[in-house]
């Protein structure tokens, strides 16, 4: 039968399969997060964009992350709802919830673009595009493009964990990654080459995921274990509201980077106005580049702890679902350990590291407080980090016990 196709989830050695299924995820995870980070790199080394550059792709960030909110929770939902039903042999709930996914992701991004195109100043506004006038003019040009991609975007991101519950996470990962070498080999020939500006990064960006949502596309339709009707995309709503209970996790973990930015770039604004130096035009956006930086390298260590749980909710989600409650305990202690390793590598970085941190978004182009302001920053924003990698494993576990146990949801290692 189709749903033993999987059954290895329960057997396997769980380092074995953490490192199949976690290092992929973590992978695609980061590759997500490189397009923005990318983009970022190219422009800060462009001398005709720099700082001002560096702030707008910093005031569309957040935007970007909404989409992401959106796409994880729909994903890994759906991923933790396949594995869990998978592992109950419930085939039928399993499709039926892939099919739910795909037409709440693909409606969910069409309605996101339009709101991002409609009210495009008033967005770039609330994040703190305002700053200045060349900010503002780049932030728009930037924000247009990107927010055509949208719907391409979170069907990508979307779809990647729903491909690893299907068993093939080293696809998830490779669709990913061809999307962004196209967008890295596009870049500095739209910057550089072409000198397109604000608008050349947005299209690379946009041109590499439609190459991922095309290859997801294509995977859909030749999937291993699951198999796609008709049927399937008539929304369930019952099955629909328990996939995105599971989802919930991953897009609050995500919209709280969202608020968190917001209130960050609006206070920014505020008191960079008050300031000696960040008060004159010429340096005002320099804060806002600097935080904008300081927050994606925290989006990569993000997407490393947030890619080793996420990557392990398929083996979660089947040995809750068969019953293997040791196995769950087990793993969670893994995870554990592993994402305080990576809490303590990425301190230690900041701490002691922060010069060549920011000599990668072009620091040799800026002004001396462009450094001073940005070592200050990564050591004061980002010194409770290995806390913050430890906030993501519990939630792997302890919604999917929920889902198993309705009525009996105590607390992760009771289990």
């Amino acid at each position: 039968m189709e749903q033993m196709n999987q059954s290895f989830l329960a057997d396997e050695r769980l380092g074995r399969l953490m490192r199949k299924y976690a290092i992929p995820c973590i992978i695609s995870l980061l590759v997500g997060a490189l397009y923005n980070i990318v983009d970022q790199i190219f422009i800060a080394n462009a001398e005709y964009l720099g700082s001002y550059g560096n702030a707008a792709n910093t005031v569309v960030f957040p935007l970007t992350v909404i989409a992401l909110a959106i796409a994880v929770m729909n994903g890994d939902g759906c991923c933790a709802f396949v594995s869990l039903s998978l592992g109950k042999r419930k085939t039928e709930e399993a499709n039926r919830s892939v099919g739910n996914a795909i037409v709440l992701t693909i409606v969910g991004g069409i309605v996101l673009c339009i709101i991002y195109l409609v009210f495009q100043e008033q967005i770039i506004a609330l994040f703190g595009g305002t700053v200045n006038e060349e900010t503002f003019r780049n932030s728009k040009e930037y924000f247009f493009y990107i927010s055509l991609g949208i719907p391409f975007y979170m069907f990508g991101q979307a779809m990647n964990p729903i491909i690893r519950a299907d068993g093939s996470p080293k696809f998830a990962m490779v669709s990913t990654l061809a999307g962004a070498m196209v967008n890295i080999i596009l870049d500095p020939l739209m910057i550089f080459g072409f000198r397109l500006g604000m608008m050349g990064a947005a299209l690379a960006t946009v041109i590499g995921q439609v190459v991922t949502a095309l290859l997801t596309v294509r995977y859909l339709l030749h999937m291993k274990t699951l198999k796609l009707s008709m049927a399937e995309f008539r929304i369930n709503w019952q099955i629909s509201g328990r996939m995105l209970l599971l989802g919930i996790c991953s897009f609050l973990s995500q919209i709280s980077l969202v608020a968190a930015m917001a209130a960050i770039n609006n206070m920014l604004q505020r008191y960079g106005a008050k300031d000696a130096v960040f008060g004159q035009e010429q340096y005002a956006q320099i804060p806002m580049a600097v935080v904008g930086i300081v927050m994606k390298f925290f989006q990569i260590v993000i997407s490393i702890v947030v890619g080793m749980a996420a990557g392990c909710i398929p083996i979660v989600g089947y040995n809750m679902g068969a019953g293997q409650k040791q196995r769950v305990k087990k793993l969670f202690s893994l995870l554990l350990a592993c994402e305080a390793a990576v809490g303590t590598v990425a301190f230690l970085i900041v701490e002691f590291m922060p010069k060549q941190l920011i000599a990668i978004f072009g620091a040799a182009n800026e002004s001396v407080y462009y450094t001073e302001f940005a070592i200050k920053a990564f050591r004061v924003y980002l010194c409770m980090v290995i806390l913050a990698c430890f906030c993501f494993i519990g939630n792997t576990v302890l919604l999917q016990r929920t889902e198993v146990h309705p009525y009996k949801a105590k607390n992760t290692l009771s289990l």
